[in-house]
């Protein structure tokens, strides 16, 4: 039996990466899966992988930072399954890296949009659901940012740091309704994105490895399955006691 046998859960930004690992773990562990992205093909070939392993999904393209693409989502995956028992929102963007004083308005706009907002409006809709129908967890992603400052990464920072505090705020005010929400603050992570900063903070003559495993105590950067494992325990049962929390899965990097 499952970590989360018989639930339905939602993953936001789950057509590579994070997403799709953490999709992948909750199929795996029982759930049936929403899987949403904007990159539509990969949100697909998310729910193919599920299926091909036995599991349960459905995709839907939405932009998180839209009420309405949100809305829908949430309406949908009711439709669906009957219910959000867990959800995962982990949609994000990293944007351009540049000193702070050079930030361009856009820039911080579309980060703050889709980092922050974006976890907002997915919170709002979960919490809603959830609330009507006894109760649920959630686990939003946000990154060791979201601890630490990061040089050349203002706006992302100051979006991963929101959406700590939004955590700790949705978690105070409905933990009697029965709803947990925690975040998660990965380190550098094999993915996508660590390349495009790897690339931009060296004009793409180091690759995220060269760059970033030495500044990680444990001596490499991580891989997206190992924050799926905490992301899908943290929306179990084993998990009851455990809410606004912001959990570092960095190989010991803010621990420097």
């Amino acid at each position: 039996m499952g970590m989360v046998d018989g639930k339905s859960a939602l993953v936001t930004g789950a057509g590579a990466g994070i997403g799709r690992e953490t999709a992948l773990k909750f199929a795996t562990e029982g759930a049936r899966v929403a899987v949403s992205d904007v990159n539509v093909a990969g949100g697909e070939e998310t729910v193919r992988l599920i299926a091909s392993a036995g599991g349960e999904a459905f995709f839907m393209r939405a932009d998180v930072s839209q009420a309405k693409d949100v809305d829908a989502l949430i309406k949908q995956t009711v439709k669906a399954f009957g219910s959000i028992d867990c959800a995962c929102n982990n949609a994000g963007i990293e944007g351009v890296i540049a000193p702070f004083a050079e930030q361009t308005e856009e820039n911080f706009d579309r980060i703050i949009s889709v980092n922050l907002k974006g976890v907002f409006l997915c919170l709002r809709a979960e919490i809603q659901q959830m609330a009507k129908s006894g109760g649920g967890a959630i686990v939003n992603l946000a990154s060791v940012a979201g601890l630490v400052g990061f040089a050349g990464l203002s706006p992302y920072v100051a979006s991963k740091h929101g959406v700590n505090g939004l955590t700790k705020n949705a978690a105070l005010e409905y933990g009697k309704a029965g709803i947990r929400v925690n975040s998660v603050c990965p380190g550098g992570i094999d993915t996508r994105m660590l390349d495009s900063l790897a690339e931009q903070s060296s004009d793409g003559k180091m690759t995220s490895h060269e760059m970033l495993d030495p500044m990680h105590p444990i001596g490499h950067i991580g891989m997206p399955a190992e924050v799926a494992e905490l992301i899908v325990w943290l929306c179990s049962p084993r998990a009851s006691f455990v809410t606004g929390t912001n959990i570092p899965v960095d190989g010991g990097f803010v621990a420097q």
